[in-house]
């Protein structure tokens, strides 16, 4: 593992190429459209989501002022020097049951700060299962260092799980998962992946189960991030599933692609995850249209944390959204939505 800064590193791109000492590099093989121009994902029996942390900062002041003090939102995440006491990280474990009796178990994401996660995988018992190998991959949503880089943390207790990421992932991204430390950000992972990457190129669907798709977005946001891959499940007599980081292409986006290319997409059953809408301040009016389109989905589970912003899940239980509630319980700020250590079950 080389400790490295991201002018040093671009330089060595630059002049010699970086040796990434990746291994199993693939691109997952997409679904090809029916006859109607939509894709059939299959079906599975449920979906159980354990939110194990979706706490990505402390504190909203802290953050922002790192941000402004590197440039702003155009200043690149590696670069910013983040204060590591404000970070923590989002994390979620899937556990997705087939038609036929199956449990396919996978993380949503990987969190942050170092410690806090491997607290909150014990706290979950995840740090066991990683090690028997019950978790079958890790999937990463997006670059954004509060959704992984505590890749190390997983690592540890397996180095050679499989790793999906979208295909828009940055050279140092890359430079990261093989084991590298970028000082300014103090963005560390000392322990090397071993096993296969999975890349998903956007706009294809990718039938992972059953039941069960990967779709990635080429969307750009903050701090020089480019892509976000989500989720969709097709639970038998309910409807889609739309799981997501924390889906910077929208809700909206995201909702009408199921509608629009996936078999069963009329029927909308839930969404679990952050959904961008107000995470650092007050519900604007472009922000509260953001959420009043949710309504023509007709939702029977909104599972919304993290990025969502308690403004905007607040506002959907005014509207009568059936939004699912939580505990309050390790750190997530209100008990209004699916916080750390809480489940939700789409069946």
């Amino acid at each position: 593992m080389k400790e490295i800064d991201r002018r040093d590193f671009i330089k060595t791109i630059t002049i010699g190429g970086a040796v990434l000492g990746l291994t199993g590099v693939i691109f997952h093989k997409p679904l090809e459209a029916l006859a109607s121009g939509k894709y059939d994902i299959g079906q599975c029996k449920s979906v159980k989501v354990k939110c194990v942390s979706e706490l990505g900062w402390f504190d909203n002041k802290n953050l922002m002022t790192s941000i402004k003090a590197a440039g702003g939102p155009s200043a690149n995440q590696w670069s910013i020097p983040w204060d590591l006491r404000n970070a923590a990280g989002s994390c979620s474990l899937i556990d997705m049951e087939t038609i036929d009796g199956r449990h396919h178990k996978f993380l949503l994401d990987a969190g942050w700060n170092h410690q806090y996660m491997d607290e909150a995988l014990k706290r979950e018992g995840i740090d066991k299962m990683l090690k028997n190998g019950e978790i079958e991959f890790l999937f990463i949503s997006h670059e954004h260092m509060d959704h992984w880089w505590g890749l190390e943390t997983v690592l540890k207790y397996n180095p050679e799980i499989k790793i999906f990421i979208p295909s828009t992932f940055y050279p140092e991204a890359m430079h990261f998962i093989s084991g590298a430390e970028f000082l300014k950000s103090s963005a560390r992972n000392r322990i090397p992946h071993r096993g296969k990457l999975v890349q998903i190129k956007p706009k294809t669907i990718n039938k992972l189960y059953d039941g069960c798709a990967a779709v990635a977005f080429d969307v750009p946001t903050l701090i020089r991030i480019r892509g976000e891959e989500s989720l969709y499940f097709n639970v038998k007599d309910q409807g889609i599933v739309c799981v997501t980081g924390c889906c910077h292409q929208t809700i909206l986006k995201f909702a009408d692609y199921a509608q629009d290319k996936i078999e069963g997409g009329e029927n909308m059953y839930g969404v679990y995850g952050g959904l961008h809408i107000a995470p650092f301040g007050p519900l604007e009016e472009k922000q509260e249209q953001l959420v009043k389109g949710m309504a023509k989905y007709k939702f029977k589970k909104v599972a919304c944390n993290h990025c969502t912003g308690l403004p905007a899940v607040q506002k959907m239980v005014e509207l009568g959204y059936p939004v699912v509630e939580g505990t309050g319980r390790f750190g997530s700020k209100s008990k209004l939505y699916v916080g750390n250590g809480d489940e939700v079950l789409f069946a």
